[in-house]
């Protein structure tokens, strides 16, 4: 044993003795090319190239670093043997991940590549501004030579736009408003969010299953559009107006669009908008994949129709086409966008339509209004507000997904002449989905009460619409009589208006005469 670690030692000293040499003949430079060479020759004779990326980029983060750990993700959770479990800010998801320097492989287009995940330890630092991870990470990706092509161009934007839906998918939503006053939060964002919680969707709007799938489609269209954006030399935007009586879904309808594409929604309060170009700084700090709301924009500032307003009114004369906007808060005065104080229609047509609603991708913007008909022309056109969505009152179909939705009723559950009864009086009754929406809400315990009940207020309210229509008709038809009797009083008027005239002026000749002919009896005299 003895002779065995002496015979050890005397192997270390001969290596220790050979590295010492090794070292004083062979500089570290021409080590260094010594291998790079023997890589080139491997290199050269392998079937694969490879790819390093790193978490960080200099001083800043890889994005392709994180979309990779993403796109990864989706597929390790079932494939993986180790793995790492994350979750991000704002999101309601856990997220898996590759282990450190572990591998997995995936195919695309019929191309295998093999992702590895390195980690190590990164050498001391002795002094930096920005202080660096103390583990260097980052991903290798082995390929095929005869694929490079591929891979490069095609299966990398793959990687990211995969990783961007898994983002949102995973991201919760947050809900935006600006700030008041137009001030700044703490990083210089002239917008505050919360998180967007709201439940409403697609299946449990009550509206009409045609209109609804109908937009679902044209959302559908927009979201994968693009090309077809690109290609015609479009922004890639759309403008939504919602009009109809209040209670009729226009907001949830908002929050339907956002769940069903998973973007945020950028709540703008305009009259916390002091003028044009702070209108325009929203604009440019709202992000893509976004909803932008106005509600009740004929409340928000004076957009009223200038066909009326010219027409209506009194000598001041007819105003120009940029004169027209008006001051924030729906207030008349004057004051323009030099006073600080004021938005003028022009600059909301620009916001939604004009070059500075380019300057991001992939948004939407949404209008709501109680009253169609005061919101000027312009603002209407194809271009602003594209499609114009008229939310009614309650349907005998939106009437089902209501019961469905409060009291888990399917069709076949209800009596067929409960049903019909329903039918019948529903549209007649012209209420609101809010309104049957309480109705049911407050008996959704006891769901036949809750259907009795609603059925009776149905009742109740079309025969109240119905003996209106006969009292509106009464007071048409007694409108119609008085209108009569005061055109056959001005055609009275009018005609008796000539023998007055007349008699005026023959009495005005008579004493002219008179003063004629005393005049010449005085002369006379």
């Amino acid at each position: 044993m003895k002779e065995y670690w002496t015979s050890l030692a005397s192997v270390l000293g001969v290596f220790a003795f050979c590295q010492t040499i090794l070292q004083a003949v062979f500089p570290p430079e021409l080590r260094f090319a010594t291998v790079k060479l023997f890589n080139k020759i491997f290199h050269c004779f392998s079937s694969y190239c490879y790819f390093d990326i790193t978490e960080i980029d200099g001083v800043n983060t890889n994005e392709l670093y994180n979309a990779v750990q993403l796109y990864l993700s989706s597929s390790v959770s079932v494939t993986g043997n180790r793995l790492s479990l994350t979750r991000a800010l704002n999101s309601s998801a856990f997220t898996f991940g590759l282990a450190n320097n572990d591998t997995i492989s995936d195919t695309f287009n019929g191309a295998t590549v093999l992702w590895e995940h390195v980690v190590t330890q990164r050498q001391s630092q002795t002094f930096s501004w920005r202080p660096l991870p103390e583990e260097k990470r980052g991903f290798t990706l082995r390929i095929r030579k005869k694929d490079k092509a591929l891979i490069l161009h095609s299966y990398l934007d793959y990687v990211m736009e995969k990783a961007n839906d898994i983002r949102r998918k995973n991201q919760d939503r947050l809900l935006y408003t600006n700030s008041r006053g137009g001030s700044l939060d703490s990083r210089g964002h002239p917008w505050e969010s919360v998180p967007f919680k709201h439940p409403s969707t697609f299946d449990t709007l009550a509206m009409d299953p045609e209109k609804k799938k109908q937009i679902m489609e044209d959302l559908q269209d927009f979201a994968k559009g693009q090309g077809f954006y690109h290609r015609t030399g479009r922004a890639w935007k759309r403008g939504y107006l919602l009009y109809g009586p209040p209670g009729t879904g226009k907001s949830s309808m908002i929050a339907a669009m956002a769940n069903y594409l998973g973007y945020d929604i950028y709540d703008l309060e305009l009259t916390e908008v002091h003028n044009n170009s702070e209108l325009r700084k929203l604009l440019m700090k709202t992000s893509s994949k976004s909803i932008i709301v106005i509600e009740d924009i004929d409340c928000s500032i004076n957009l009223t129709n200038r066909k009326k307003t010219n027409n209506g009114g009194g000598g001041g004369g007819s105003r120009s086409y940029y004169d027209s906007g008006d001051i924030r808060g729906g207030g008349g005065g004057s004051g323009g966008e030099d006073g600080g104080n004021s938005i003028t229609l022009s600059g909301l047509l620009n916001f939604t339509d004009g070059l500075w609603s380019c300057c991001g991708s992939e948004r939407i913007f949404v209008f709501t209004t109680n009253h169609i008909e005061k919101l000027d022309p312009a603002l209407l056109r194809s271009g602003r507000m594209d499609m114009h969505v008229f939310m009614s009152f309650c349907s005998f179909p939106a009437l089902k997904i209501l019961l469905k939705n409060y009291l888990g009723y399917e069709e076949d559950d209800l009596d067929g002449g409960v049903l019909k009864e329903l039918e019948a009086v529903v549209d007649m009754a012209r209420m609101t989905p809010a309104d049957i929406s309480e109705v049911l809400i407050k008996n959704r315990r006891k769901k036949d009460r809750a259907v009795v009940e609603l059925l009776e207020t149905l009742k109740i309210r079309a025969e109240r619409n119905k003996s209106n229509a006969t009292v509106r008709m009464g007071k048409n038809d007694g409108e119609e009589d008085e209108e009569e009797e005061e055109e056959q009083e001005k055609r009275a008027l009018d005609s008796e208006s000539p023998k007055e005239e007349s008699e005026i002026e023959d009495n005005c000749n008579k004493e002219v005469e008179q003063e004629e002919e005393d005049e010449e009896k005085e002369k006379i005299k």
